[in-house]
């Protein structure tokens, strides 16, 4: 998990109309987010409900948190902030947003990676309301962000840009290709966000290949930076708030997580990266989760 000593103090940017009740509104929904991830993969018998589960708190503080604006019933609504998963593989949270958004009907939730079903294992921004990239192959998804900012500037639109890049994804150099002429464009409307869980498929990101210190990289290419806990609402609604103040700079916040959050047998467990969950183990999570 993240040094304490690491996270940005974020007083000056305190989120004042954030109220308990609010905040336990966000942890319900975030507990049904998880639900669907696992019910979802179970009965695919396939998914990633590992990375699917640290990013829950991320979509649900976007989605749910008063920082974005998006409207359901006009998914094309050109004033809309837009939102690219660029860690596609995390589908099953990301769709179980969507529907708890009111993009699509939950039942359909049942229907992911199932033969034809619009709801497969990576989103297509060809059959789901409310996508709007395709994502799959990593690495992709903040350039194509920088072209919506770019355009958002060209049309004179005054919408934000959000990516939620995984840190495994982070090994990419196309990655940095984009972080670097992000800055160089001053992108003040776009913000990046980590999901800072410190697994990938091949295992722990700092012996794959080291991302530390990644902060301070970042602060290198010209990013305002900020990091939080990944799984505080309170932390992570406000640095989005701090981010958007930001108008000459690209923003990212790193998002500290734990793979598989929410499960205890599937936290920090690296086999479900890819793996999806039994129906016993399903079970045994599900029980778990109804008593959050």
């Amino acid at each position: 998990m993240k040094d304490s000593s690491k996270v940005v103090d974020l007083a000056s940017h305190r989120v004042t109309t954030l109220n308990a009740k609010e905040i336990e509104e966000l942890k319900a929904k975030a507990v049904l987010v998880r639900k669907w991830v696992i019910r979802t993969t179970c009965e695919a018998g396939s998914g990633h409900p590992g990375g699917s589960l640290s990013a829950t708190d991320i979509l649900v503080a976007l989605y749910f948190g008063g920082v974005m604006r998006y409207d359901p019933k006009r998914p094309d609504w050109e004033e809309r902030d837009r939102f690219i998963l660029s860690k596609g593989h995390a589908a099953p949270a990301f769709y179980a947003t969507l529907a708890l958004a009111g993009f699509f009907p939950e039942e359909e939730l049942l229907t992911l990676r199932k033969f034809g079903s619009r709801l497969q294992g990576h989103p297509s921004m060809h059959t789901v309301a409310g996508v709007e990239m395709s994502t799959g192959a990593l690495g992709h998804g903040l350039s194509v962000a920088n072209g919506i900012a770019l355009a958002a500037r060209l049309d004179k639109r005054n919408y934000y840009v959000f990516v939620l890049l995984g840190d495994g994804e982070l090994d990419a150099g196309q990655v940095w290709e984009a972080a670097m002429a992000a800055a160089h464009y001053k992108l003040g409307n776009l913000i990046a966000i980590v999901d800072r869980n410190e697994l990938q498929i091949d295992g722990p990101t700092e012996e794959v290949m080291s991302l530390e210190p990644l902060a301070k990289k970042f602060e290198a290419f010209g990013w305002h930076t900020q990091e939080v806990d990944g799984h505080n609402f309170y932390e992570l609604i406000s640095a989005i708030e701090a981010a958007k103040s930001v108008k000459t700079q690209p923003s990212v916040i790193i998002a500290h997580t734990i793979k598989g959050k929410g499960v205890p047998f599937m936290e920090g467990n690296l086999a479900f990266h890819g793996k999806a969950p039994t129906k016993e183990e399903a079970e045994e999570a599900l029980r778990y989760l109804e008593g959050l």
